[in-house]
């Protein structure tokens, strides 16, 4: 299928007749036909049938956006290298294809056993840590799939496109990994536009950058790829959504948790069931699920071919509530198209703690109500005698204390009536 659509010029690999480069694809007549169909049905579907709002932002980011939203810290796979030829591999699609051959040799048939233990680690392997999956690559030894080498152990590599921006290389950047940090920066200003209330929708469509370790599966897993992206915006205090109703008798194909962990099967259930039972954490993300669902059948999806998977908690985001998977069954297995997740108000709070710009929505109370809030003031003249060069690292650390840091301190100041100098510079 993969020769027949290069054949007839649906796509092919970039800058081919100079070898290609792998993950890059340029997409031909029909290609890009197909490609502006499904796009134009997204738009229709979701930003006009649901009002909301879309945004184009730039592409390249500056280091400290990234920095801010945890990219620039965590947003990495594990990698192997072949330590005779230095060629590197994804660590876990390494030992998932590992597995998958040693499952599939019929000359030396695996027993049940044996199978039941390598499933239950295909299942797993996308939430293990770099421990485990050293431990696993060597205890199924594992070795390059090119030279049959050994590999080394599994190291942290960021996925994320470097560069700088202006001529005197002194602004670092990246090219985004993903659409979603444009919308968030700018909500203060789509909050206006929607005269400051909530709910509302934001979306954009636009391409993003992965710096991918081995690339593969055609154009499942590229370095430049579209997305289309939504961000919905709710009071945390009411996530209900009045439209679910219209869809809570949909049924869809769910492999919760529970059931991945447990080695149990995926169950067809309705969505209006899932939320009402706590399967799926709220009606605003069912409703989501719905739409999404209701999308990828009408772009010819199979519903027998189609289910959403439930994260499990070790590779849930730390910020999240629940987050679900929308995959498709295809010659390369299951295949995630699309993420669906609730995760609270971390990006902005982010944003808000690094620029010191409040990413909030207000709303009118029936009545006055009085919060207790703790925070730290420090006076500048005196941090600044009893600190002299230091005061300004100080009054910064200061700034940035939350309110257990403040709580600790006070308790401290109680307890010991002062804060030594050394353990504040310490900390610093």
């Amino acid at each position: 299928m993969e020769d027949l659509l290069k054949r007839r010029f649906f796509y092919d690999n970039s800058f081919a007749i100079y070898g290609g480069v792998t993950g890059l694809f340029d997409f031909g007549p029909m290609g890009c036909a197909m490609k502006t169909n499904m796009l134009n049905l997204w738009r229709k579907h979701f930003i006009i049938e649901e009002g909301m709002l879309e945004v184009e932002c730039s592409m390249l980011t500056p280091e400290p956006v990234l920095k801010a939203s945890g990219h620039v810290e965590r947003f990495a796979d594990l990698m192997v290298k072949d330590l005779k030829t230095g060629e590197c591999f994804r660590a876990d699609h390494l030992l998932e294809a590992h597995l998958e051959k040693l499952l599939k040799d019929k000359k030396a048939p695996v027993t049940p056993e044996k199978r039941e233990e390598y499933e239950q680690v295909m299942r797993e392997v996308d939430n293990f840590d770099k421990e485990t999956l050293d431990q696993k690559l060597k205890l199924y030894d594992v070795k390059s799939p090119i030279t049959g080498n050994a590999l080394s152990e599994p190291i942290e590599f960021n996925l994320m496109f470097s560069t700088s921006i202006g001529p005197t290389g002194q602004i670092p950047g990246f090219l985004r990994p993903e659409t979603a940090q444009g919308i968030f920066v700018n909500f203060k200003r789509l909050l206006e536009f929607n005269q400051g209330k909530l709910p509302f929708a934001a979306a954009q469509i636009g391409n993003s950058f992965r710096n991918e370790i081995s690339p593969r599966s055609g154009l499942l897993r590229v370095r430049e790829f579209c997305m289309a992206e939504i961000e919905h915006f709710v009071d945390p205090s009411d996530k209900n959504q009045p439209k679910f109703s219209q869809v809570a008798d949909t049924v869809v194909t769910l492999y919760s948790a529970e059931n991945q962990l447990s080695g149990k099967a995926s169950v067809q259930m309705s969505l209006g069931e899932a939320v009402s039972k706590g399967i799926i954490a709220n009606n605003v993300l069912g409703y989501f699920m719905a739409r999404i669902y209701l999308y990828c059948m009408k772009i010819g999806v199979k519903h027998e071919k189609f289910r959403f998977r439930q994260h499990l908690d070790n590779e849930m985001a730390h910020y999240a509530c629940d987050c679900w998977d929308a995959e498709t069954k295809t010659s390369y297995g299951w295949v995630e198209c699309v993420g669906c997740a609730d995760r609270s108000c971390y990006d902005l709070k982010q944003h808000t703690k690094a620029t010191k710009v409040a990413m909030v929505a207000e709303k009118k109370l029936p009545e006055p109500k009085i919060i207790e809030v703790i925070e730290a003031q420090p006076q500048k003249g005196t941090v600044g005698k009893a600190f002299k060069k230091d005061a300004k690292s100080v009054m910064e650390f200061l700034s940035n204390f939350n309110e257990c840091d403040v709580e600790e301190l006070e308790s401290a100041l109680k307890s010991k009536g002062e804060i030594g100098r050394a353990s504040c510079r310490e900390r610093v």
